[in-house]
């Protein structure tokens, strides 16, 4: 008997104590549900993705080898003569994404951006890299201007419309990011994306 009334005892202490945390945790603030989805925002979180990747990538490469091209392995039966360095496979996707971007914002897009390696004075990992940041703030600033309504349009002087232009930029991006892992790889670099 004195067994069954400890149970008791025990079960009527558990069961007021789940009480009292249901009681509890119901009445706790709950946090916000996430906005919805937007276009802007689907936009803009494919453009971040792609910013991180490549922007951690361009980081990760020492000043002193920022100039490598896979040219200058001179490895047997390879053809990599004429290849862009690492700096420029950077500076060639800062270039595109204001090429891409700018007519979604309304920026002027530079002249000296003309050729798909950016301006010729941008010599330095720190000059680059300030290039390539500003152009994915240019790109959040065009995703920004994405709505349903206008996703489809054509911006000023464009063939493409708005949407397109958006997406491809991070698509292209990804074409070069590739491209700038097999460089860091073949100078013994783990990219920091793949690093443990």
């Amino acid at each position: 008997m004195k067994h069954v009334i400890l149970l008791l005892a025990i079960l009527s202490l558990t069961l007021s104590a789940l009480g009292q945390a249901t009681k509890s945790a119901t009445s706790a603030p709950q946090a916000p549900p996430p906005p919805p989805a937007t276009i802007a925002s689907t936009v803009d979180r494919e453009i971040s993705t792609i910013e991180k990747e490549i922007v951690d990538a361009a980081e990760a490469m020492p000043e002193d080898k920022f100039n490598f091209s896979p040219e200058s392995l001179n490895l047997p039966g390879a053809n990599y003569k004429g290849v862009r360095t690492f700096a420029l496979q950077v500076k060639h996707v800062a270039a595109s994404n204001y090429a891409l971007f700018a007519p979604l914002t309304g920026d002027k897009f530079p002249a000296d951006f003309l050729g798909g390696n950016g301006p010729e004075n941008l010599k330095t990992k720190a000059d680059i890299m300030k290039f390539l940041k500003d152009s994915f703030a240019l790109g959040h600033k065009a995703a920004d201007t994405l709505t349903t309504e206008n996703m489809l349009q054509l911006p000023e002087s464009s063939k493409s419309p708005r949407l397109y232009r958006a997406t491809f930029a991070a698509a292209h991006a990804f074409d070069h990011y590739g491209q700038m892992v097999e460089y860091l790889r073949m100078n013994g670099i783990v990219p920091p994306a793949s690093a443990p």
